[in-house]
């Protein structure tokens, strides 16, 4: 009977909680997060904790764009630097940035 899905002509599945509305996804995850403060068992950042993961997370983008960076320019350089020379010939030279 798993054959019921494949009659869909969007092709998606009728079933699961990623299947439904986003509305009724927020009110599904809002139930869920009242009632874990009810229970006590939900987790309230200090802001010393949150400090902190702000600051993790800086770092790691920081370090993400760097990487994409770093690779981008040693695999790719010679593709993009006559790209780049291309277009400045087709906006009347390159010498404009140089002269803010």
């Amino acid at each position: 009977m798993a054959s019921n899905n494949q009659g869909n002509s969007g092709g998606k599945s009728n079933r699961g909680f990623a299947s439904m509305d986003p509305q009724r996804q927020r009110e599904i995850a809002s139930e869920g997060g009242r009632a874990a403060h009810e229970k006590g068992t939900a987790h309230e950042f200090t802001s010393e904790e949150a400090r902190e993961a702000g600051r993790k997370g800086g770092q790691a983008r920081s370090a993400n764009r760097r990487s994409a960076l770093s690779q981008s320019g040693s695999s790719g350089s010679s593709s993009h630097a006559s790209g780049s020379s291309g277009n400045q010939g087709s906006h009347g030279g390159g010498n404009s940035g140089g002269q803010r």
